[in-house]
């Protein structure tokens, strides 16, 4: 399982970086397939099927990550409109409520469009993808590495039997160490705020993990899906990023400029 883990990462790793790299479309063709699958596996998940209401969210988050590049008011306002249709679509006797339904495209098209935003942020768009991206990478490499090592108590036992304080701790410094590399990069020191960012965001990222994996708890399923081999689906591999991201494009929109620029 680790060998198949380690061969699908450097398959995606190099595509989700120079998709990065390239932008605007590129990264946004990337981003609107990765919310179509989500939303796929959404669907399955919460109402065990894949109808109709499945097909409006999956196309609307692709649609809304696509738009997102230079119409990103739109983009929020389609992934909305999704929401509520699928809502409205949900059948009366779903076992899980029409709020889970409808809460697929939020959860699926909200963080895809807010990525290809923060891309497309100027001289720091880029430099902030990358940001993201090795810093969900290094908490998870991180609490993976430091809770096999240390162990310890628990941090949610019931959401996740694997989770531990000591990983959570390792996450944050892994994600803190990503964000020294970071500052280096960007200004050839060390950023302060970047590093203790990094280290809250890994926090950010550990929630959102524990999220989807509450979800998949109350929805009886122990992987989202099955498509990427070693790592099961793309909610599971981004679930992370999904908070992360979300996180930091809020944080850019009230402050007016990039995290990264505020942050030096």
């Amino acid at each position: 399982m680790l060998a198949t883990r380690i061969i699908s990462a450097l398959v995606m790793a190099p595509a989700a970086l120079l998709a990065a790299w390239w932008g605007g479309y590129a990264f946004a063709a990337l981003a609107a397939a990765a919310a179509a699958a989500m939303a796929w596996e959404w669907h399955r998940m919460v109402a065990g099927r894949f109808a109709v209401a499945g097909w409006i969210s999956a196309l609307a988050g692709a649609a809304a990550a696509l738009g997102a590049v230079d119409r990103p008011g739109l983009s929020l306002a389609l992934v909305a409109g999704a929401a509520l249709a699928t809502t409205a679509l949900a059948p009366l006797h779903q076992e899980r409520g029409r709020l889970w339904v409808g809460l697929g495209s939020l959860y699926t098209g909200l963080p895809a469009v807010a990525l290809v935003w923060l891309r497309q942020e100027g001289d720091l768009g880029l430099p902030t993808l990358l940001w993201l991206l090795l810093l969900v990478w290094a908490t998870d490499t991180g609490a993976y590495a430091a809770g096999r090592g240390l162990g310890g108590p628990l941090l949610l036992p019931r959401v996740s039997p694997k989770k531990t304080w000591a990983g959570l701790g390792g996450g944050v410094v892994c994600a803190g160490l990503a964000g020294l590399g970071v500052g280096y990069w960007l200004e050839g020191r060390v950023m302060v705020g970047v590093v203790l960012a990094s280290g809250l965001l890994a926090v950010v990222a550990q929630a959102g993990d524990l999220m989807e994996s509450w979800v998949k708890r109350r929805c009886g399923v122990k992987d989202s899906s099955n498509i990427i081999p070693g790592h099961g689906g793309v909610l599971d591999r981004l679930d992370g990023l999904l908070a992360v991201g979300a996180a930091v494009a809020w944080a850019t929109w009230i402050a007016g400029q990039p995290v990264l620029r505020w942050q030096g």
